[in-house]
């Protein structure tokens, strides 16, 4: 005669995991004989966690939220940090500290939160949800040190990754030590080793910044220097280079003195070469100019201001003029000759 059973039973194998088996137990009386009958079999405490991170986190990535696209850059120089984490604790501490030391100017908010236990997740996402909505600083930092899986397990829950991929302002995630890895930092804009090195991440180191500043402002006053000198040297060749206008007034003076003799001189030709052309023309002149032939003994006889050309030009009795070469003859004609 058989009895049938379903029963769990939790046994842990050589490789130290615990497994929950779900089987169901026949039992034969007559020899006392127990069968089981295995229908599912899973790891119990960390194996189960295990699973579940990488089913949530394989679930979160098809889903885009650990793509670079969606990754926010961190301000250069914020003003204002909001810390998300306990408020009590090295954590907290070593993020104020360091925080301080870079970068004193700025502002610290904390958020505090339970960072373990089953009310740590609600108080992490309505944190970040309220940042957001006073949207009083420039940069998140999720934090807590190091611990188990299940110390570390509010960081891995959907709801948490949900609220960080929501998030306006940028988020640096650093939960736990360096080889701890949660759902948050794939979801964060950032992951930091840890906390110390998150607010590192944050702020800029202030001591490093007026290095890098007297640096520059050497390099600027050298770089002024070098080109005021060479400034310099271009106007002392500019002043070599130049002379006083009374070089430049010698100079057309004695071109205004050459021009004035050299005009000189071609009116003095033109003048003679007009004279020699004048004589050539007044000596035609002379040869065919009747005062020329008064001189060689002969007159002009004129009556009543006209030539007389011939005899019959006159008769007896007529008053005619003689002009000779040195004055004129009042004549009168007493006898004709033909």
């Amino acid at each position: 005669m058989f009895r049938h059973s379903k029963t769990a039973l939790k046994f842990q194998p050589q490789n130290g995991a615990h497994v929950i088996v779900t089987a169901n137990v026949s039992l034969y009386e007559p020899r006392g004989d127990y069968q089981l009958i295995v229908e599912r079999m899973e790891l119990a405490g960390v194996g189960i966690l295990h699973t579940k991170f990488l089913q949530l986190k394989t679930k979160l990535a098809a889903e885009g939220l650990f793509d670079i696209k969606y990754k926010k850059p961190l301000p250069k120089l914020p003003q204002s940090i909001g810390v998300i984490t306990s408020p009590t604790g090295a954590v907290i501490r070593d993020i104020l500290n360091v925080l301080k030391r870079r970068f004193p100017s700025a502002a610290v908010i904390i958020y505090p939160v339970q960072v373990q236990g089953k009310e740590a997740s609600t108080q992490i996402v309505d944190s970040l949800q309220k940042a957001n909505l006073r949207k009083e600083c420039e940069v998140l930092i999720l934090a807590r040190g190091g611990g188990t899986l299940e110390d570390l397990w509010p960081f891995n829950e959907e709801t948490v990754a949900r609220a960080i991929f929501a998030s306006s302002i940028p988020i640096v995630s650093a939960v736990g030590h360096e080889t701890d890895f949660t759902i948050s930092d794939f979801v964060a804009d950032v992951r930091a080793p840890t906390p110390s090195v998150a607010a590192e991440l944050v702020v800029p180191d202030v001591l490093e910044r007026l290095n890098a500043l007297r640096n520059l402002k050497h390099r600027l006053i050298n770089l002024m220097q070098n080109q005021l000198q060479q400034i310099n040297l271009f106007v002392v060749n500019l002043k070599n280079r130049l002379r006083h206008p009374r070089y430049y007034l010698a100079e057309r003076m004695q071109r205004l003195d050459e021009i004035q003799r050299r005009l000189h001189l071609a009116m003095q030709h033109q003048l003679t070469h007009w004279q020699q052309r004048l004589g050539k023309i007044g000596a035609a002149l002379d040869m065919v100019s009747p005062l020329a032939t008064l001189e060689r003994g002969y007159a002009v006889i004129s009556k009543d201001d006209k030539i007389v050309k011939k005899i019959a030009d006159v008769v007896v009795g007529d008053k005619v003029r003689a002009r000779l070469a040195d004055g004129e003859l009042e004549c009168l004609v007493q006898k004709l000759s033909f």
